[in-house]
């Protein structure tokens, strides 16, 4: 096995069981590892402080299987991260409220790189780093054997396998294939997925949890969903009774398919709306007109892909929030999100926070949010929580 020796007082992040190494703390590589290659970490005195998969193109050059000096890292050992992965979903998972669910949570549940989302009969994998490509076909026939299902399907077309040096990749890895549309049951709800071309996996699964929160308020309510992708948090809302909803997003397909979900669920609503347009000009609109709502949804795209582009983001964050407040009705609710990494909660506080000190509103946080309990946290790992949100009340 290759040995990574580190430079001197850059073996903190290791010690502390954090999971990524960066080029810049590596002082010797003694070899020619192979990209996803199991490597041996070496302080710079020599102490042996882990195991972890060699990426030579990415800034993470290499991500950590195990810490310590007691394991080696093989097939065994990754069906065994696996299985604990899948596992251990019991605990968190009641499957007569929902058929889809995460079964890997990448470097969370201890296998870097790895995305597993189930739905319904099928496994939906994203492969985003060198260690977890090296080692697919153990992945997936550990993943049948552990979850069985009909097939598994490969949705690897993210940007940063770019970054990896690797292609992106999309098809069947095993079994069938998956129907142009899977349905899935979440807490009542009916949701059509489109796994093959859709968001991430087919479906933000990590909303769960805030969209139970989300229809726990909404029975009466008129309801803006925006950034709305395939309806979710409109379509928990109208299961709750909300007297009306618009789903405002940019993607044509992705209203398409909520108004089949819409379709798909039992309404008694007055009216379901959508509009297809940038959703920063269709809220202006919306102010310019004096429309107002009793409940406003924003669940934006990730605004903050790089250090650089941080504040950019912030700014986005703080304008969308803005419109958002201004739209709230005395007593209304804001359900608002980031899913950037990179956007801290305490920094996405402090945006929102600004947000409504320029649109001259007192504003109460009812419950802090984030992603559901099948995307664990690492406790060494604070880049893992991605998804943070409040829920508000304008006075």
């Amino acid at each position: 096995m290759t040995d990574i020796t580190l430079h001197p007082h850059r073996d903190f992040s290791v010690l502390h069981r954090h999971p990524w190494i960066f080029s810049g703390a590596i002082a010797r590589i003694d070899g020619t590892p192979e990209p996803g290659e199991p490597v041996r970490v070496l302080s710079a005195e020599g102490e042996v402080l882990g195991i972890g998969a060699f990426s030579p193109s990415s800034q993470i050059r290499v991500r950590m299987w195990t810490f310590g000096d007691k394991q080696a890292v093989d097939e065994a050992f990754v069906r065994d991260r696996v299985a604990r992965a899948v596992g251990g979903r019991a605990i968190f998972i009641a499957e007569d409220q929902t058929n889809a669910y995460r079964l890997v949570n990448a470097e969370a549940d201890g296998v870097p790189g790895l995305i597993a989302d189930r739905y319904g009969d099928w496994i939906v994998c994203q492969f985003t780093a060198a260690g977890a490509e090296r080692w697919k076909r153990e992945i997936v026939s550990a993943l049948q054997a552990f979850s069985p299902c009909r097939g598994v399907y490969e949705r690897s077309d993210v940007d940063v396998r770019e970054h990896e040096g690797l292609p992106p990749l999309t098809g069947v890895l095993a079994g069938e294939p998956p129907p142009e549309r899977i349905e899935i049951v979440e807490n009542g709800c009916r949701y059509l997925v489109d796994v093959r071309a859709g968001h991430k996996t087919g479906f933000y699964l990590d909303q769960r949890d805030s969209r139970e929160t989300v229809k726990r308020y909404a029975n009466g309510c008129d309801v803006l969903n925006a950034f709305s992708y395939t309806g979710g948090f409109g379509i928990a809302a109208v299961a709750a009774g909300a007297a009306s909803v618009i789903h405002v997003d940019l993607s044509e397909p992705a209203l398409e398919l909520a108004k089949s979900n819409t379709a798909l669920n039992t309404c008694h609503v007055d009216e379901s709306s959508f509009i297809q347009g940038n959703v920063f000009e269709v809220l202006r609109k919306f102010r310019d007109e004096g429309r107002s709502f009793d409940l406003v949804v924003l669940d934006p795209p990730k605004f903050a892909e790089s250090k650089g582009s941080l504040m950019k983001a912030a700014r986005g964050y703080k304008d969308i929030n803005l419109l958002g407040i201004k739209l709230l009705r005395p007593g209304g609710l804001l359900a608002t999100f980031s899913c950037s990494g990179l956007m801290t909660p305490d920094l996405f506080h402090k945006v929102v926070s600004d947000a409504a000190v320029d649109a001259k509103r007192d504003i109460q946080v009812i419950k802090r949010l984030q992603q559901a309990e099948d995307h664990p946290e690492g406790l060494c790992f604070p880049e893992g929580l991605y998804l943070k949100g409040l829920l508000c009340r304008a006075w």
